[in-house]
Formats: structure tokens, C-alpha cells, sequence
């Protein structure tokens, strides 16, 4: 099975009948559906999920396969779970794979197909590619990317520009910039864009069925397998043909190699494409705090991190296995439970929060989950920062009266995706 088929097979453990392949979309997202849908505010967190959090920071649920599960809605408690070791991440177990439709349950059982998908494993295997990948994405490192990254945030509101003075920007910014950032730093042709960025969103739907995650995860694991045998014979300065010549005991292998890249070329374009487009909504939908960002650009650094708290994109939260009995919050939350952490929740918790539901650039800096936490803390977050801080600061700098080019309501949101955001975000500003 590809990375990308992992990636899906999100169902846990459990006692359920396997689910026809009619039910897969839904196995595929333990979390209840009215805890993820939002209300008419497409900034709000949705209206059941807000009712639940202020009961309990930890509390069970019925997953949406009807299942017994766990909810975690409050920071603290989120952040001490996700840092715990009994907090599994591994979502193939053997209770999992048998409740798989029965075409992927040969593929989900393949450990070695599976090997170098290191978010969905624990201890020692997770440890040993997280160790090897930490040093590519270092501070220093995205620092010294960042006169490239204006670079190519300059390019795009160049051409932006030259067209006129209106734009959608989803496709002449928001996925251009963090796509062809990533494709440099990984070494993938920008020119076959168009292959992975296709087949990712359809690997993100929520309504994927199972034929599609097959054909999907087939097709990126091809792509990415002749890329690293094109890096052994051909070898640049990139990040996968570090990996491909790394001197490691024992070497990756070609499999290996490829989910790994797969990995980081989904979650290093998606994850900050969606954040650029629902930053700039929010932002153009908060006049005052727009006006306060560009009369002190300085603020920047902190406006980022109150766009990724507010906005929480990771709208079905975090999965993990309990692999013994956890006691968090007064709840004893048993061995083999699914635990999911609302990051929109935690995000938004009054008791960590000042005003939590405001928009506010100027808020002073504090912790979030939006990368997650503990040893599955997301390893691109410093390049997702430099490409929004970067991004925001040249928007509101190079385009004077930015505004939405039609209703609010008629921006097309994400709620369809695993990835909140937006699909198209018109815009348009004084010329």
C-alpha cells in the first residue's frame, strides 16, 4: 500500500464489521460529521463542537461508525495526550486492517510497502526517519530559503498584476508559491505539478471512494519511485537526493524513499496553500485587523500565529490508539480507544485564550496545535512560516485596496476536504 493509501486508512481499531465500500468514505474519518460541519460563519468552529467543549475538555463520543471513542476539546489536555507515549499513532493495527474494505486489506497488511510512512508509526521505527529528517528542516535552513521564497512570491504577484487587477487567488498564488517551494526543496519537477497536485485532492476528499484511494496511491507511489531512481543516477542539491545518497544503517530502500517524499510533497504544498487562502479571506473579512497588519507590518510573525490558531485547518482533529489506559482530565480513557484531539477546539479554549473567537494580530504569542505537538510535531513548520509570513506581508504590501471580488458567502470553502480552506478565493484592488 502507498503512503498515500495509509493516509486514508484512518478507521482505528475497533470491533466493527469491515464497512462495504459504500461506507469507506465515512470509515475513513472517525469524527463525527456535526462535529466537523460548520455553521454559516466560515470561520466559527462548528456549533456542536462548541456545545461539547464547554462540558468537559475530555469526553466520550459516538464515532461515526457508532463505535465508542474519545473526544479531547481542551488545550492543555490536548497537548499532554499528544506528548504521551501510550498516544499511538500507528492506524494499521490488525483490528484496523480486518475492518478495511477487502481489496485494501492486502495492501494495508504490507509492512514493507508500507515502510518510511513515519506519521502513522511509533517508536523506534518513527524515531529513526524522524532523526534522519530533522536536520533538513532546521531553522537555520528555512531562514536561508527565504530570500528564494520572496523570490517566488514576487513572481506570482508580478503576473498577478500583469493580468489586471483581479485574480482568483487559490490558483495564481495561494497553491503556485508553497507548491513550487516544495518541489525545489525536494527536487521535483515543478512541470509535473499538475500530476501530484491532482491526484492530491482527490486523495483529500472526504467523499474519496476506495477505487479512487487505490488508483490514487498507485499512481503518486509510480511518480515518486521514478524520481528517486532518476536521483541515484542523477543526483542535485535537493533535499531527496540527500536522502538517496544519506549513509544510513541499513539504507533506505527505493520504497522507503518514495513514501517519504510523497509525504512531505502532500503536507508541504497543501497544508500552507489552504492557510494563504483562508488567512486572506480571514484577514479581508476582518478589516481592522487587516488595516492594523498593513500600517505595522512588524506584526507579522505574531499575525501568523494567530491566523494558524484561528483558523485551525486540520478541521477533523488528530487520531491516535491508546496502547494502555490513559487517566487525563478526572476521565480514564481505556487501552485500545480512539482518541481524537480537536484542534479546532483546543485552539479556540477559553481557559488558554483571552477572547478566543476574535481575531486579533496583535495577541500575544502563545502555543497552538495547529502542527500538533510531541514527537509528531509537524517537521515543515518553520517553511510553512516563512512562506505566510512572506506571502501576507507582499499581498496586503504589493496589492493597495486588496478586497473579495464577490459576496462572502459565495467563496467556495474547503468543507468537502480532510484539509480546510478554500477553493477559489476572488479578488480584486486598485490598480
Amino acid at each position: 500500500m502507498s503512503t498515500s493509501t495509509a493516509d486514508a486508512a484512518t478507521s482505528d481499531t475497533g470491533n466493527a464489521t469491515p464497512v462495504s465500500d459504500k461506507d469507506y468514505a465515512d470509515s475513513r474519518l472517525p469524527l463525527p460529521s456535526d462535529l466537523a460541519d460548520r455553521g454559516r460563519c466560515p470561520f466559527e468552529p462548528p456549533p456542536r463542537l462548541v456545545e461539547l467543549s464547554t462540558q468537559a475538555p475530555v469526553q466520550r463520543i459516538t464515532l461515526r461508525d457508532g463505535r465508542e471513542g474519545w473526544l479531547i476539546t481542551g488545550h492543555a489536555e490536548g497537548r499532554a495526550f499528544l506528548a504521551d507515549p501510550r498516544a499511538s499513532a500507528e492506524r494499521l493495527t490488525e483490528q484496523a486492517i480486518e475492518r478495511l474494505p477487502e481489496k485494501l486489506r492486502e495492501r494495508a497488511a504490507d509492512k514493507e510497502a508500507r515502510a518510511g510512512t513515519f506519521i502513522f508509526m511509533d517508536p523506534p521505527d518513527h524515531t529513526r526517519y524522524r532523526k534522519l529528517l530533522t536536520g533538513q528542516f532546521t531553522v537555520r535552513r528555512m531562514r536561508q530559503l527565504e530570500p528564494r521564497i520572496a523570490q517566488i512570491v514576487a513572481d506570482h504577484i508580478d503576473a498577478m498584476v500583469a493580468a489586471g487587477d483581479t485574480a482568483d487567488l487559490v490558483p495564481a498564488f495561494a497553491l503556485p508559491v508553497p507548491s513550487l517551494v516544495i518541489c525545489e526543496l525536494l527536487g521535483v519537477h515543478y512541470e509535473d505539478r499538475e500530476e501530484f497536485q491532482s491526484r492530491t485532492a482527490l486523495l483529500l476528499s472526504r467523499d474519496a471512494d476506495v477505487d479512487d484511494v487505490i488508483e490514487v496511491g498507485e499512481g503518486l507511489n509510480r511518480f515518486m519511485l521514478d524520481l528517486v531512481r532518476e536521483k541515484r543516477e542523477n543526483p542535485g542539491d535537493d533535499l531527496l537526493s540527500g536522502l538517496v545518497h544519506a549513509a544510513t544503517e541499513p539504507a533506505l530502500t527505493d520504497t522507503e524513499l518514495a513514501n517519504i517524499a510523497n509525504l512531505l510533497l502532500i503536507a508541504g504544498h497543501e497544508t500552507t496553500a489552504n492557510m494563504l487562502s483562508l488567512g486572506t479571506f480571514a484577514l479581508l473579512e476582518h478589516p481592522d485587523q487587516l488595516a492594523r497588519l498593513r500600517d505595522d507590518p512588524s506584526l507579522i510573525d505574531g499575525a501568523v500565529e494567530e491566523l494558524l490558531r484561528f483558523l485551525s485547518i486540520i478541521h477533523f482533529g488528530i487520531n491516535r490508539t491508546t496502547t494502555e489506559e490513559v487517566e487525563l482530565a478526572g476521565e480514564v480513557i481505556p487501552a485500545d480507544a480512539t482518541v481524537i484531539v480537536s484542534v479546532v477546539a483546543a485552539n479556540r479554549d477559553p481557559d488558554t485564550y483571552p477572547s478566543p473567537d476574535e481575531l486579533d494580530v496583535t495577541r500575544q504569542r502563545v502555543s497552538h496545535l495547529a502542527f500538533g505537538h510531541g514527537i509528531h510535531q509537524c517537521l515543515g513548520q518553520q517553511l510553512a512560516r516563512v512562506e505566510m509570513t512572506v506571502g501576507f506581508t507582499e499581498l496586503l504590501r504589493r496589492l493597495p485596496g486588496l478586497r473579495l471580488a464577490v459576496p462572502a458567502s459565495q467563496v467556495r470553502l474547503r468543507d468537502d476536504m480532510l484539509i480546510y480552506g478554500a477553493h477559489s478565493l476572488p479578488v480584486t484592488w486598485d490598480a
